[in-house]
């Protein structure tokens, strides 16, 4: 597994949870990274990205209310995750965008209950 996301779960509407996604991939830190989510029914939206450097972009859904970073030492990059709303509830995947190929993990399951 190249892209292994970890940290999903079930949360009650308000709360935080963070998501973790470790990559086997060489040279990390210079991989733009990405989370996305996919409610049921609904497409693929993206969340927010990270840029080589830490440089971040958001959904406007979700700014001011998740947080993405990076940790090149380890390899991983998170989305902390807080103010949790029921529309958030989706299976969230990340991914390397940059360079190509694009490549994305298994995802993990988010459920925010109202």
């Amino acid at each position: 597994v190249q892209l292994q996301a970890s940290g999903g779960g079930l949360v009650q509407a308000g709360g935080s949870l963070r998501l973790s996604c470790v990559s086997s991939l060489s040279q990390f830190s210079t991989h733009i990274m990405e989370w996305s989510r996919q409610a049921p029914g609904k497409p693929r939206e993206v969340v927010a990205i990270i840029g080589i450097g830490g440089s971040t972009r958001y959904h406007d859904s979700v700014k001011g209310r998740f947080t993405i970073s990076r940790d090149d030492a380890k390899n991983t990059v998170y989305l902390q995750m807080s103010g949790l709303k029921s529309e958030d509830t989706a299976v969230y995947y990340c991914s390397r965008i940059l360079p190509l190929p694009e490549l994305s993990g298994q995802g993990t399951l988010v459920t925010v209950s109202s």
